[in-house]
């Protein structure tokens, strides 16, 4: 039960003409191309619908007037869509502005925060799945765990499947979609192309959870899904930002101008196998001096055994400076003005922390430096958890 608590084999033919482009490596994902098709007016539809929610979703509590200056749409055509978003019950109208000036003043429309929930799921932590039902503002009503021990596999995935139930049944109402984070390579369509300690590979997740439920699904990969909430919902001041976990492993979320980078082979953010010890030792990546081995919690707390305060200091500010070497030029290429450390606040914090940044400082060009935060969001559980229904907000209702 899970526990509640409320709130092909390659040709042996060479190919004729050399490609002017090289070929995936066999087994791993591309991602596809979009397809360019002429627009419709239903395209044109959906496409101001997302206008008027995502400016009533940042902006608040606005006329139908305001909203038209603001989208640059006719009044006509706004009325009919908040018409429609209303009958939908996505929109409320909460009357007119207090202290209005004289005159039949405007009444306002806000988006019901109540209208529809997410059902968000988190599958990063070990030996159990996090779950929590959301309003549409991230605000969390209800929560649900599931526990899965060694289950791999289709054992796995069916215990995903019994929290989403759980979630449903917790959900006050209308369920908008179902969002997750999960570990792994996760590509086009929701598919999990491989999560190795879940013995997942090409496991359809989005689709078989919209089967089973008659709603929206919306996979991402875990980190990538605490980026998005971050940008989102944790006050971050810039649209240049990397969330760098150690956790599990290390990974990054990279955001950059705003929008998510995931890669080609949907594996953007994977620094934990960059050389950052020429000649260290051996990863089990097959290199050597790999920061992973350097910085990953499990590994640090092996280090940090035994030792008193002082030696615990030193093992917690090397490891700290392996990080701010392999960002430093991460930093400088993409101008980035964020870095959010997540993992055990009682290594994030402290040494490990003040010597990252003061490696990456040291290693950057003054005005990129001067420009740059670093900071922990070490023990903020819920980011994966926000950033999945921030999946499903943006797939659905366009308003992020």
């Amino acid at each position: 039960m899970a526990e509640l608590s409320p709130s092909s084999e390659p040709s042996a033919e060479p190919s004729a003409e050399p490609s002017a482009e090289p070929a995936a490596a066999p087994g791993v994902p591309r991602r596809r191309p979009a397809e360019r098709t002429k627009a419709s007016a239903a395209d044109s539809r959906v496409h101001n619908r997302a206008l008027v929610l995502s400016t009533l979703y940042h902006r608040g509590a606005m006329s139908r007037s305001e909203i038209a200056r603001a989208v640059g749409l006719t009044a006509p055509t706004v009325s009919t869509l908040v018409a429609d978003l209303e009958g939908d019950g996505l929109l409320a109208d909460i009357g007119p502005r207090k202290g209005s000036r004289p005159g039949k003043p405007a009444n306002l429309m806000v988006i019901d925060e109540s209208a529809a929930h997410i059902l968000a799921l988190d599958l990063s932590a070990d030996g159990q799945f996090d779950g929590a039902v959301l309003d549409l503002r991230g605000k969390v009503v209800a929560r649900a765990r599931m526990p899965y021990a060694d289950a791999v596999g289709e054992d796995a995935a069916e215990r995903v499947i019994q929290l989403v139930e759980e979630l449903a049944r917790l959900a006050p109402g209308r369920v908008l979609g179902i969002g997750v984070g999960s570990p792994g390579i996760v590509g086009d369509g929701g598919v999990i192309h491989y999560a190795g300690h879940l013995g997942w590979r090409e496991l359809p997740l989005a689709a078989r959870l919209s089967a089973r439920f008659g709603v929206p699904a919306h996979i991402g990969n875990d980190v990538n899904a605490a980026a998005l909430a971050v940008l989102r919902f944790r006050e971050a001041k810039t649209q240049n930002l990397i969330v760098i976990t150690i956790e599990h492993g290390v990974g990054a979320g990279l955001i950059v101008g705003g929008e998510l980078v995931e890669g080609e082979q949907f594996a953007a953010g994977e620094i934990g196998h960059v050389t950052v010890v020429e000649d260290g030792e051996p990863c089990v990546c097959g290199h050597r001096g790999c920061l992973e081995p350097l910085i990953d919690a499990a590994e640090l707390r092996a280090r940090l055994a035994g030792r008193d305060a002082a030696g615990r200091a030193e093992v917690l500010a090397a490891a700290g400076r392996a990080l701010g070497i392999a960002l430093a030029p991460i930093t400088s290429v993409l101008n980035l003005n964020e870095i959010a450390l997540l993992g055990p606040p009682d290594l994030v914090e402290g040494p490990f922390l003040e010597s990252a940044a003061a490696t990456v400082r040291a290693r950057t060009y003054a005005p990129i430096s001067a420009a740059l935060t670093m900071r922990s969001l070490a023990g903020d559980s819920d980011l994966i958890l926000l950033g999945a229904a921030g999946l499903v907000l943006s797939g659905e209702l366009g308003v992020w």
